[in-house]
């Protein structure tokens, strides 16, 4: 059975309780339910108004006012009208001209009809030819111009992946040769002097240098292979839980309070074992920085919920730690980058691969001084569901 919150573990209620938490989260996201709900409405106002309007007023609206439904409306209605506008001076013209051919003879109807004729050509080339023709050198245009464009962000995207290719590979060589070449020069130590009273310390140290690359290389193949997703029911509550139980014995050597709110989260379908190891490189992240810091009353928050439509559930863990600069936090997703001493750099990469296996998305928020903050939202269906055989 996985422990309450109210366990030995340091775990303090948010201020004001869970449930007042609880329900400040769940006005939010009322707020911004009610606010999307709006939205909608207001856009199917709009398209009714745009498929029974005859107002030709509206004509002149501004493009970017519009959706792109409402501007292949006006586009057709336009062209609509130009025919229409072409028949009520053709039908006349017709008419005029046979009346004039039976009445008063060719001649009186060939110098009206050619003078008039001539009008309506005009009428007709301008008013229907030239804005489909127009219409046609626009998309031919933008066809090359955005062919261009392709072709230079294609030549800037390989650039770019060449670049992050090379980056990889020198955080990968550097990551592996160091402890090496530590332990190379260790050993040859030792077999300068093999009863020396240092070898045992040596050995031990080099010992180390070897571990250390050999977690750098099972962090690395870890984040190079498909991780294998077991798909099940769970409760994120318990998993939250369950993560934190494992810090328990840190938290309180390095006087950690951890304020928890995880009761609102429902059940949701995932890989348990996944998803508690991300909360526990998060919040392990969290205490790493604490200690760096030496932070002066640590404290990481941890809640949990549901979006007002229950078809997500997202994970908040917050700290009050030394933060990160914007340059830094661009890059805490990227493989092998990391400011710690002793770290691999390869943590958040798995984390991220971890959530994006499971349809989710997740988000770093922080400043200098002010803590960082991560936002973890999965779908309750997983899209990694087996098909019913």
């Amino acid at each position: 059975m996985m422990r309450e919150p109210h366990s030995p573990l340091p775990l303090e209620p948010a201020p004001g309780g869970p449930r007042m938490d609880h329900r400040r989260s769940h006005r939010r996201a009322l707020r911004e339910e009610r606010r999307r709900w709006q939205e909608q409405v207001r856009q199917q106002h709009r398209a009714q108004h745009w498929m029974t309007t005859t107002d030709d007023g509206d004509d002149e609206q501004p493009d970017e006012d519009l959706t792109p439904r409402e501007r292949a409306y006006r586009d057709a209605r336009r062209a609509a009208n130009a025919r229409i506008g072409f028949l009520a001076h053709f039908v006349p013209y017709a008419a005029v001209n046979s009346f004039l051919l039976l009445v008063a003879g060719p001649r009186a109807a060939f110098w009206v009809a050619v003078p008039w004729g001539f009008g309506l050509a005009l009428h007709y080339f301008f008013a229907i030819v030239a804005p489909d023709l127009r219409n046609r050198w626009i998309e031919q245009e933008v066809d090359t111009r955005v062919g261009a464009d392709v072709s230079r962000e294609k030549v800037a995207l390989e650039g770019q992946q060449a670049k992050r290719i090379e980056e990889l590979s020198a955080s990968i060589a550097h990551e592996i040769r160091n402890p090496i070449t530590a332990a190379k020069s260790l050993v040859q130590q030792m077999g300068e002097d093999p009863a020396a009273n240092d070898n045992v310390e040596y050995a031990n140290v080099a010992l180390e240098e070897l571990d250390r690359v050999e977690r750098s290389i099972s962090h690395l193949l870890r984040f190079a292979r498909d991780e294998d997703i077991e798909i099940r029911e769970i409760h994120m509550a318990e998993v939250v839980t369950s993560a934190l139980e494992t810090f328990r014995d840190r938290l309180h050597d390095l006087g950690v309070t951890v304020q928890q709110d995880v009761q609102a989260a429902g059940v949701m379908r995932g890989d348990p074992e996944k998803l508690r190891r991300v909360i526990i490189n998060l919040v392990g992240n969290a205490l790493d920085a604490f200690a760096d810091a030496h932070t002066a009353d640590p404290t990481i928050h941890v809640q949990a919920g549901e979006n007002l439509a229950g078809s997500e559930v997202w994970v908040r863990v917050r700290d009050n730690g030394p933060g990160m600069e914007p340059e830094r936090l661009t890059k805490i997703f990227s493989p092998f980058y990391t400011s710690k001493a002793s770290g691999t750099g390869l943590g958040l990469a798995i984390t991220k691969k971890v959530v994006d296996a499971h349809g989710g998305s997740i988000e770093a928020h922080s400043d200098p001084g002010q803590g960082t903050e991560f936002v973890l939202t999965f779908p309750k269906a997983s899209s990694h569901e087996e098909p019913e055989r």
